[in-house]
């Protein structure tokens, strides 16, 4: 295997929900993909892998980044396409989770790949070595497990799973691809039942529901307590299991009650498929796929299960106000609160941690390295904020140690076995020297890969020695609306991080990135403007503007405004390259910040777009200004005879319906980012490469484009453009105050009551565009929409 291991295309075996969405998000890294499956009965002999791939643009959450590119997977059948697989560097099997089938596949398969071409098992639970039984000793050394989570595209987990055969280069190069090139997050797991985060996480579902049960509590009063209040998945425990499927959940905890007998896990008794569940699922309500399970949809309220009478209930209890309050305290109060009060709710809480941090301490040397990739994997791999340790280390390791000791020692706990030694050993399981290894008795540090080292400020977990991006770099300038730095190791591009909240752009951030732009001019190569969170921006700040305009009015705000259309003109016009790193939302003035931007590093899950009419104003930070010129530009690319307006049409409707893209791929198509803007996998790596890209453009010479005149459509492209709005607000689709906002948006974007193909410079659109977002301002309607949003937290539809 040579020392550089491009994976220039995979091959994925199994068509199901898993194989079908791994072969997708192939596609969102730009990964040519050969989806196998067994050829049909039927019609095409590839038809059971077609229809698999027809099906991901149905699906929700949408599995592709832009759901046209399905047709970039590639069909095939094991009848008459193996030879395919000599051309892959990376086969990933992903087929039913039956040991049986998955040896059958591979005495098909495995004569066909490359002698170089790694091999690779998705199982949630099956031993890897026992999957490899009866390979020759070169595929035994390529060979391991890979294990996605579901959704593939969404899920940042995927546990790395070698068998003794395994060679240590090989997961090193599966785990960068894994990395940068697909995005994921990479815990290496030991070959044990369900591995990492399904053991764990598994096993907390099951203590939850024993619990509950234990306590008498509905199933939608333990959602409301282990959700969201928990710093855990909004779907918390039972609407997670329909999510995922109850013949998934039982098939796993099935997984665990057969591999996991009393001798080998003190907890086996709870691996018994809970009453409630075996019921529901021998009846075929499965969950979210059968469209019944712990609940029930009907109109439009949601249902619960009532399991003593075994029917339907109406939904929506919550947590008591007295525990929802101890939840907001500090971890070691919290829990000293949650274990002294004889509420039922609160002491069903304890006794969910007390038997994860339990099981965890039990397990640890068992299942996981060390306590940070148990950590990492349940935060990953679950959604949890925090991993089981890092609470249990917040709360207080030993005073929490002993009251773990007393309730075993009472009966109180879900097993009697003890602690085990190493617990009272130890101060704090996650250190500055590394986190604790159970089987190896010492703190572990990180494993150091090349790629690793993309990852400027990584994902840490408490207790440990890790940069804070808030904090970390050197600090040039900071105040209490934005800091601009240098990351380490690159001091030779300024960085800028807004520090409002949801990063909206008001006064203060103005100002910063003009002063941004005056040094990065004076002494930097590049500047790049990234968030140490997400979001990219949410926007203007709304909120800011209202002492200004109930002093002023609007002309009070026409100021303002300017300076924001004239700052998103500098960044374009800077003397060295400016760099929008998004990730997350890129909202209104936030992306209008990014399209003015030199050059776009985007993460995947990047929502851009204009979405200022839902408060019932336009855009008035440049964004019309910039739609009005990419049109000109494209229509110059076409050729001399071609009409903006062609290109205008699909522009136009983005702000028109405040469209938002669903993924960095899609903001592309919609205009928001270029040919030569980048899109990047994995979010942690995002800084990296935003500043590697400000660097090579500066060395590679760069220049600001030179200012030009831009043609525009004019007042015949308004007239037909109003057509279209009267006939929508007539049929009833849109309202008034839509037509309006419709009509100004097109007024500015055409460039006003000109002649076609006039030619206008960037100061008279931005003069149209501030001219007509200040009138609105003072609009009854737009108005109500902006208090509605400011004291709603949505705006009203008039």
């Amino acid at each position: 295997m040579s020392q550089n291991f491009p994976v220039r295309q995979v091959a994925v075996l199994g068509a199901g929900v898993m194989g079908a969405q791994i072969a997708a998000h192939c596609v969102n890294a730009r990964v040519p993909v050969i989806l196998f499956d067994l050829p049909a009965k039927e019609g095409p002999k590839n038809g059971i892998a077609e229809r698999a791939v027809a099906n991901l643009k149905k699906l929700s959450p949408a599995p592709l980044g832009l759901a046209q590119e399905a047709e970039l997977i590639r069909c095939a059948n094991y009848d008459d396409d193996l030879a395919l697989l000599a051309g892959c560097d990376l086969v990933i099997e992903a087929i039913a989770e039956r040991m049986d089938w998955k040896h059958d596949l591979y005495r098909k398969v495995t004569p066909h790949l490359a002698p170089s071409a790694l091999f690779a098992t998705n199982t949630s639970g099956l031993s890897i070595t026992r999957l490899g039984e009866g390979f020759d000793e070169a595929l035994r050394q390529r060979f391991c497990g890979v294990h996605f989570f579901n959704p593939p595209r969404y899920m940042p987990l995927v546990e790395l799973i070698p068998t003794a055969h395994t060679r240590p280069e090989v997961l090193d190069r599966l785990e960068s691809f894994l990395t940068t090139t697909l995005g994921k997050s990479v815990v290496r797991a030991l070959d044990t039942p369900n591995f990492v985060a399904n053991r764990v996480g598994v096993f907390s579902i099951l203590a939850v529901m024993h619990e509950a049960e234990r306590f008498g509590l509905s199933f939608d009063v333990v959602d409301d307590l282990t959700g969201s209040k928990l710093g855990r998945a909004k779907s918390a425990t039972f609407r997670t299991a329909d999510v995922v499927g109850l013949d998934t959940m039982a098939h796993v905890i099935g997984t665990m009650r057969d591999t996991l007998p009393v001798d080998k896990d003190p907890f086996a008794a709870l691996y018994a498929t809970p009453k409630v569940l075996a019921q529901l699922v021998e009846r075929g309500a499965l969950g979210q796929k059968s469209g019944a399970g712990f609940y029930k949809k009907s109109g439009k309220d949601i249902l619960r299960l009532d399991p003593a009478a075994g029917e339907y209930v109406p939904g929506g209890g919550k947590a008591e106000e007295i525990v929802a309050r101890m939840l907001k305290k500090p971890a070691a109060e919290r829990f000293e609160l949650l274990r002294n009060s004889s509420n039922p709710q609160a002491q069903f809480l304890w006794s969910i941690f007390r038997d994860v941090w339990h099981y965890i301490a039990l397990h640890l040397g068992d299942i996981a390295d060390n306590a940070r990739d148990l950590d990492f994997a349940i935060r990953w791999g679950f959604g949890w904020n925090e991993g089981p340790f890092e609470t249990w280390q917040a709360a207080g390791w030993k005073r929490i140690a002993g009251w773990i000791a007393e309730d075993i020692a009472a009966g109180k706990a879900l097993c009697a076995a003890p602690l085990p030694d190493w617990v009272q050993r130890i101060d704090a399981v996650h250190t500055p020297e590394g986190s604790w290894s159970a089987s190896q008795g010492c703190y572990k540090p990180r494993r150091e890969l090349p790629v690793m080292r993309r990852q400027l400020f990584g994902q840490s977990v408490l207790g440990e020695a890790a940069p804070d991006a808030r904090t970390g770099g050197a600090t040039v300038f900071e105040d209490e609306s934005i800091r601009l730095w240098t990351a380490p190791g690159a001091d030779d591009v300024l960085v800028a991080s807004f520090k409002t909240k949801m990063n909206t752009l008001g006064p203060g951030v103005v100002a910063g990135l003009n002063r941004a732009v005056e040094l990065a001019e004076a002494s930097y190569r590049g500047l790049v403007v990234w968030q140490t969170g997400e979001p990219f921006s949410a926007g203007a700040d709304l909120q800011a503007m209202l002492p200004a305009f109930m002093s002023g009015g609007a002309k009070a705000i026409e100021p303002e405004e300017k300076k924001l259309q004239d700052l998103v003109l500098r960044l374009r016009y800077a003397q060295v390259p400016v760099i929008a790193a998004v990730r997350g939302m890129a909202l209104g003035g936030g992306c209008e910040l990014a399209v003015h931007a030199a050059r776009r590093v985007v993460a995947l899950e990047s929502y851009m777009g204009l979405v200022e009419v839902g408060v019932g104003l336009i855009p008035g930070g440049g964004g019309l200004c910039f739609l009005a010129r990419r049109a000109a530009e494209l229509a110059q690319a076409a050729g001399a005879d071609a009409d903006p307006m062609v290109f205008l049409k699909g522009l136009y409707m983005q702000p028109a319906t405040a469209a938002v893209s669903k993924s960095a791929i899609e903001a592309r198509r919609m205009g928001w980012l270029r040919d030569d803007d980048l899109v990047v996998l994995h979010k942690d790596e995002l800084l990296f490469v935003a500043v590697e890209q400000a660097r090579s453009m500066a060395a590679s010479g760069w220049r600001p484009p030179v200012p030009a005149l831009i043609p525009v459509a004019g007042r015949s492209a308004i007239a037909t453009i109003r057509g279209q709005l009267a006939n929508m607000r007539d049929g009833g689709q849109i309202s008034a105050h839509d037509e309006l906002l419709g009509r100004m948006i097109a007024e500015v974007v055409c460039g006003g009551d000109v002649d076609p193909g006039t030619r206008v410079d960037e100061a008279w659109l931005m003069r149209l565009e501030r001219e007509r977002f200040c009138r609105l301002l003072e609009h009854p309607k737009t108005q109500e929409r902006i208090m509605s949003l400011l004291q709603a937290g949505k705006p009203v539809r008039n």
